[in-house]
C-alpha cells in the first residue's frame, strides 16, 4: 500500500503521515512566535544544569533517584566529546548541546509528572572519524574505549532499574555507539529498550538550507562546527562563543567523488553513501581545515537554531511519551519474546533493586558466544 506523505513547498521535504511526520510537519508550519513559545515552555535558554541539584541521577539523593524511577524508568543518556570547533567555538560543544536539549526534556516531562532521569554524560572524550587525527583541540580515544564504557554504563543502568535508555548523541561516531547497543544484547540477552538519537540527524529536515526564503533557517549545509553548530551555540550557550574572531574554511577535496556520491552530516541530501562510510577522498583536517571548520560560522545566529532545537526537544518528549505509554514504569518487554535466556534465570534480575529475592546482573550466569 501507497504510504501518505505530507508535502512542503520544497520538493525534497516530506514527512511522512505518522505520529513523528505528524510532529515534524506541525513544526515546519509554525510561525516563529509558535516556536519561541514551544522553546519558553521548555526552558530554552537555561544555564546548565550539570551541577544543579537534583536534575542528574549523580547529583540527587538515591531516594529521590528511586521515587523519580517509580514514575518514569528511561533514562536520557548524553553522549559528548572534546574537539575542535573553531577558534570561536568551546571544544565542549558537542558535550553542551546534548546535555542542554536532555535537560529541556527533562524539565518539560517534570511538568507533566513524570521527570524522566538524566544521566552525567559518560563520554567526555569521544571516538572520532579518522581524518580528525591530528588536530589540537580534539582528543581521541579508542573504538574500544568507546563501546565498552557504554556497555558498561548500560549494564549499571539496568541494575539499576533503568531499562529503557535513550543514547542522545552529538558527535560524529553513531557506528560505535550503535555497536555499544548490539553487543550489550548479544553479551547479556536482557529484556530492555535502547536507543541511540543522534539528535541533529533526527531532525534533519530543519538543518536544510532554504537561504533567503526562510531567514530563521540556515543558509549552508549542515557539516562541522558551522552556521548550523555555531547557531545553536548561540542559543544555548552564548557566553562560550566568541564571534568576534570565527573564520570560515572549506573542506578541500583530493579530486574524486565530488559529485552527490557521499552526503552531509546530518545525511539531508539523500544521497547514496553516509559521509563516515570512505575516508580518502578529502584532505584530512590537519592539513585541510586546520581552522576546525568546515563551512560558513560567522553566519550563525541564535535565530537559526530555535526550530530544529524545538524539532528535537518535541521528538524526544514524543519517544518518551510513545515509550511510556507501552510500558509503563517498572514493565519491560516480555523476556519469553526477547531473551534466549530461561525466564525463571531472568525473572529476579527484574525484580525492584535491593528487594526480596532480586539479583544482579552480575549474578546471571555467561552464556552465548559474545562474551569475554
Amino acid at each position: 500500500m501507497q504510504e501518505k506523505y505530507l508535502t512542503t513547498a520544497y520538493p525534497n521535504i516530506f514527512f511522512e503521515d505518522n505520529k513523528v511526520g505528524r510532529l515534524k510537519k506541525r513544526l515546519w508550519d509554525a510561525s516563529e512566535e509558535e516556536i519561541q513559545a514551544i522553546l519558553d515552555d521548555y526552558g530554552i535558554p537555561s544555564d546548565s544544569e550539570i551541577g544543579k541539584p537534583g536534575c542528574y541521577i549523580q547529583t540527587s539523593p538515591r531516594k529521590m533517584v528511586i521515587e523519580k524511577r517509580h514514575k518514569n524508568d528511561i533514562v536520557l543518556v548524553p553522549i559528548g566529546c572534546t574537539e575542535n570547533h573553531g577558534i570561536h567555538n568551546n571544544s565542549g560543544l558537542d558535550t553542551f548541546m546534548c546535555t542542554s536539549i536532555c535537560e529541556a526534556v527533562r524539565r518539560k516531562t517534570a511538568k507533566a509528572g513524570h521527570e524522566v532521569a538524566l544521566a552525567l554524560p559518560p563520554i567526555n572524550y569521544g571516538g572520532h572519524p579518522y581524518h580528525h587525527c591530528g588536530m589540537p583541540g580534539t582528543v581521541m580515544t579508542s573504538e574500544k574505549s568507546i563501546v565498552d564504557t557504554l556497555i558498561n554504563v548500560m549494564v549499571g543502568l539496568w541494575d539499576d532499574g533503568f531499562r529503557k535508555i535513550i543514547l542522545v548523541n552529538n558527535h560524529g561516531m553513531d557506528w560505535m555507539l550503535e555497536s555499544a547497543i548490539q553487543e550489550f544484547f548479544k553479551r547479556f540477552e536482557l529484556p530492555a529498550f535502547a536507543t541511540v538519537v543522534e539528535w541533529h540527524r533526527a531532525i534533519r529536515e530543519f538543518w536544510y538550507p532554504l537561504g533567503d526564503e526562510r531567514p530563521d533557517f540556515v543558509s549552508t549545509p549542515f557539516v562541522h562546527a558551522d552556521e548550523a553548530e555555531t547557531s545553536a551555540a548561540l542559543l544555548m550557550f552564548p557566553g562560550m562563543v566568541d564571534m568576534g574572531c570565527v573564520v570560515d574554511a572549506q573542506a578541500k577535496s583530493m579530486g574524486m567523488l565530488d559529485e552527490g556520491f557521499y552526503d552531509g552530516s546530518v545525511d539531508s541530501f539523500h544521497r547514496p553513501n553516509k559521509w563516515s562510510e570512505a575516508e580518502g577522498h578529502r584532505v584530512i583536517e590537519r592539513f585541510g581545515t586546520p581552522e576546525g571548520v568546515v563551512g560558513y560560522p560567522s553566519r550563525g545566529e541564535a535565530r537559526k537554531a530555535k526550530r530544529p532545537i524545538a524539532a528535537i526537544c518535541e521528538y524526544l518528549n514524543c519517544m518518551v511519551e510513545d515509550i511510556l505509554e507501552a510500558y509503563p514504569a517498572g514493565k519491560v518487554p516480555d523476556p519469553r519474546k526477547f531473551s534466549l535466556r530461561p525466564y525463571e534465570e531472568i525473572e529476579p534480575c527484574l525484580r525492584e533493586p535491593l528487594s526480596d529475592g532480586w539479583k544482579s546482573v552480575h549474578e546471571l550466569p555467561r552464556r552465548g558466544l559474545f562474551i569475554d
